[in-house]
């Protein structure tokens, strides 16, 4: 399906999808160009969820193996740090790939990124059913990784470049939401089926979901239009201000507790709370539910209030409270460890879709693909460190201390939320 060429764009395309255009640039697009190609509104809704579906396989492939950990243990003899760290190798492959994942998708296009990328990575799941041994494991799971960190450059370049502004925060939360709904997935699959027929066994879960999403990627996924780079005056979005390197900063910080949640609530329900994997799963998959229906949520409520940054300060200190919450109660055995830390759950994914929203919107269409990758990388960056480095404070401190801990990182994050340097939404 062919895609939009760049000269396929009119003042009133680019005004509808946002795009903060100089009059003589737009007067000079619209005297060279034939008449706009545009997209009906199902299929803007249907590029969406391709796209969301693309982002959940790829999710599963990235997340996925955190859900081996208990496997890890009992079948490798492993201790939790020496599991996390096995467990995180996708993650250091996504961090090592993203920026160049996201100039790929600047100079040649959002559906050649996501298919090529869903290719890689199902080749890269294959691998992981068929290799034996950890090393060979845990390279394969480091090129999937790699592979699949294409979801993350692209998928939410087509969401933006589609959606208006007035309803790009409900459509980047939709969208957002493939990243729990993935991890949902994983739990609830890769877990069982690792306890029961093995590690390799549980790989083939992301390797058909991200085969499957492929097909539907090009089936539905069209570039969105962007304006002619000749055309305009480019300049670097990181000069003009602070703005992106603080929201980058804000959600490095988010992301510890986002993560330190997500490795851990499993297996701490399975050897703290002595629930079954399959139990344990089940809830660690309704939690990640949830946190899905509370990204769609959050970006709403930032089209709502027409602010991506008033939002994100509010997510922070709401997960910075659950967080020290689930600390406290975990370290009293409360009963109510439980249901909080399906709250700390949805409350540490909230933040994720406000800031990719915002990056996006700031860096416009011929900078956002690099300044994604950035934004994804320091969060990668910071994710790949928290099942090792949080294994060990476990072993050291506990879970109730490390939860606690975890708790600092989001209330330090509010004072770094760039609220009044952000520009009042069109």
């Amino acid at each position: 399906m062919a895609s939009l060429g760049e000269s396929d764009v009119s003042h009133a395309t680019l005004r509808d999808l946002g795009y903060d255009v100089p009059a003589l640039a737009l007067n000079r697009l619209v005297t060279q160009t034939a008449e706009p190609t545009t997209v009906g509104t199902a299929r803007r809704w249907s590029m969406l969820g391709a796209s969301t579906v693309a982002q959940a396989s790829e999710s599963v492939m990235i997340h996925g193996p955190l859900f081996l950990i208990p496997a890890l243990i009992r079948r490798e003899g492993l201790t939790l740090a020496e599991a996390g760290a096995v467990a995180a190798a996708p993650t250091f492959g996504v961090m090592l790939t993203l920026v160049a994942w996201g100039l790929l998708t600047d100079r040649r296009g959002e559906r050649l990124v996501m298919l090529l990328g869903l290719v890689l990575t199902t080749a890269a799941g294959l691998a992981a059913v068929l290799v034996d041994g950890l090393v060979p494991l845990t390279l394969a799971l480091f090129l999937g990784g790699g592979a699949a960190a294409s979801a993350s450059a692209a998928s939410g370049r087509v969401v933006v470049g589609w959606f208006p502004p007035h309803r790009r925060g409900l459509a980047m939360g939709i969208r957002q939401m493939a990243t729990p709904t993935g991890v949902g997935v994983a739990a609830i699959t890769m877990a069982v089926i690792a306890s029961e027929h093995g590690i390799q066994a549980a790989m083939l879960v992301p390797t058909v979901a991200t085969a499957l999403s492929a097909l539907v990627v090009a089936a539905v996924v069209i570039d969105p239009p962007r304006p002619d780079a000749t055309a305009l005056s480019i300049t670097n979005p990181y000069r003009a201000d602070s703005y992106l390197a603080r929201i980058h900063g804000v959600s490095v910080l988010l992301v510890v507790p986002q993560f330190v949640v997500w490795t851990f609530a499993l297996v701490w329900l399975v050897q703290d709370r002595g629930w079954s994997p399959a139990a344990a799963g089940s809830l660690v998959a309704l939690a990640q539910v949830a946190g899905a229906l509370g990204r769609i949520a959050a970006g709403q409520l930032s089209d709502v209030v027409r602010s991506r940054m008033r939002p994100l300060r509010w997510v922070a200190i709401a997960a910075g409270i659950s967080l020290a919450l689930l600390g406290a109660a975990a370290g009293l055995d409360w009963a109510i460890a439980v249901p909080l830390v399906v709250l700390a759950t949805v409350l540490t994914v909230a933040d994720n879709g406000l800031a990719f929203t915002a990056v996006a919107e700031r860096a416009g269409p011929h900078w956002s693909g690099r300044a994604l990758g950035v934004q994804n990388t320091a969060q990668f960056l910071t994710a790949a460190l928290v099942p090792p480095l949080g294994g060990l404070a476990i072993t050291e401190a506990g879970y109730a201390a490390t939860f606690a801990a975890a708790a600092l990182f989001p209330l330090v994050a509010v004072a770094l939320v760039p609220v009044r340097e952000e520009r009042e939404l069109s």
